[in-house]
């Protein structure tokens, strides 16, 4: 097994492009690449799923503890030949003083060696202090060879080439010239999502043949092969039989889900229902529904179009069915969202109406404490405060004077600076993104809920019989 930490100087420095490419490209040799991404991200992952033909899973130090870390990455790398983990911010990067969180910190809790990916725009003689200081600043992180990026032509390499050999250690595994053409439409949040682009298969093949044709693919495997023994693959966790059917929307507008909450929903019983909001016409039969973020602002003609399939699902919520919404879901579920001076209705069971801004509202970690009004069964060991993140540029404006909400804002803006979390009825909805670990298991406690409501509908119906 090949393992390694794609890492770089500084954010922007095109690591994410390089690892859709690598992605791709080792999987094109017939290798089984197992992604993973490090910190709160939808997006970059969305990409690495689709290059690497495998789900690709978050590690994260804020969200998830460094036990639940090692485990996830075990228990998918077991089966693959090559896992790349692609870092976020530069390699020593990170929120606390001592480097805990960073990724230098996830290579050397995994022991993972780093590649480290350099924009060498501008840079000749100065590449070599710079990898000597990334060398000399962690002793205990292995930096096993360097990606040159964003190069300006074969005399720019060249020279680059010869310091780096002559000043450092530091293998050169690639080169990679400056190419629009390997650039991917950015917005807001980052990349543009792969759901929304109908040529994401063929960006990413065109990518990785660029990425195959300038970066040495054999080197990069030999000098990142594991020293351990690759642990023996488990058996396939046995599902159960599914218990309810839990509709998930998914399609070009929504598509925020981590790939282990999914699983977890399966694991708990769900069969996931796929719900496409922008095409479907009605609703069908359902135990609970799921409305994960995304960019409904895109869409918003088509959503508004789709008259049916909003009051579907208004009657849903006030008929009781258990139904979460993040981010975009929530948007989606208010009266209206105004973009560009213009407002489109919505499903409008949220008294309140969504605005976009061009500015970040809400954007980053977020703590989070339960006022006891979530719809959610508390379960036997409530969190005493609730670790999470948000990314929106809208704000939820008219709200109603009377909603309750579910949270108090420890840290973070959320809705108010001060509560997320509408609840009305079995409805929970808010800006927060929440990830389903041993901190927060909420996967667990919305599948509470939909039991007892099923529970409860099926005693009402025998009561009628």
């Amino acid at each position: 097994m090949s393992r390694f930490l794609i890492s770089a100087a500084h954010k922007s420095s095109g690591k994410t492009t390089l690892s859709i490419g690598l992605c791709a490209a080792l999987r094109a040799r017939g290798l089984l690449v197992q992604p993973y991404k490090k910190g709160p991200d939808y997006i970059d992952p969305m990409w690495l799923t689709l290059a690497a033909g495998r789900p690709c899973y978050n590690l994260d130090f804020y969200l998830m503890g460094r036990e639940e870390i090692s485990n996830l990455y075990q228990q998918h790398s077991a089966s693959a030949d090559v896992c790349l983990v692609e870092g976020n911010k530069g390699l020593y990067d990170g929120l606390d003083l001592d480097g805990g969180n960073s990724n230098a910190a996830l290579a050397q809790l995994l022991d993972l060696p780093v590649i480290l990916v350099i924009d060498a725009r501008g840079m000749t003689r100065g590449v070599a202090p710079l990898i000597l200081g990334y060398q000399a600043f962690d002793r205990n992180i292995r930096i096993h060879g360097v990606i040159l990026n964003q190069l300006g032509g074969s005399r720019h390499e060249s020279k680059l080439r010869a310091v780096i050999e002559h000043y450092t250690d530091v293998p050169v595994l690639g080169a990679v010239q400056h190419d629009p053409a390997l650039q991917i439409v950015e917005r807001h949040l980052g990349l543009m999502p792969s759901n929304e682009s109908a040529s994401a298969t063929r960006q990413i093949r065109a990518i990785a043949e660029c990425i195959a044709a300038q970066v040495d693919l054999e080197r990069l495997l030999q000098v990142t092969v594991s020293p351990h023994a690759a642990a023996a693959a488990s058996a396939a966790p046995i599902r159960p039989r599914p218990r309810f059917r839990i509709g998930l929307v998914r399609d070009r507008a929504f598509g925020f889900y981590y790939a282990d909450d999914l699983e977890a929903l399966a694991a708990g019983g769900a069969e996931i229902v796929p719900i496409n909001a922008l095409d479907d016409a009605h609703l069908p039969a359902l135990d609970g529904l799921v409305i994960g973020g995304g960019f409904p602002e895109l869409f918003l003609q088509e959503l508004e179009a789709n008259a049916s399939l909003r009051r579907d699902i208004h009657q849903a919520v006030e008929d009781g069915l258990p139904v979460y919404a993040e981010c975009g879901g929530l948007m989606y579920l208010s009266r209206s969202i105004r973009w560009k001076e213009r407002a489109h209705p919505m499903v409008g069971v949220i008294p309140g109406d969504v605005v976009m801004h061009d500015k970040p509202v809400g954007r980053g970690y977020v703590r989070l404490r339960e006022t006891g009004l979530s719809p959610w069964p508390a379960g036997a060991a409530p969190a005493q405060e609730i670790c999470a993140h948000e990314f929106h540029y809208s704000s939820l404006e008219n709200l109603a004077p009377d909603v309750q909400f579910a949270y108090e804002m420890v840290r973070g803006h959320g809705l108010d600076g001060r509560h997320d979390g509408i609840v009305y009825r079995n409805l929970l909805a808010s800006y927060t993104h929440l990830r389903s670990t041993r901190n927060f298991n909420w996967v667990q406690r919305f599948l509470a809920l939909v039991a007892r409501h099923a529970s409860s509908t099926m005693a009402a119906k025998q009561a009628v019989a």
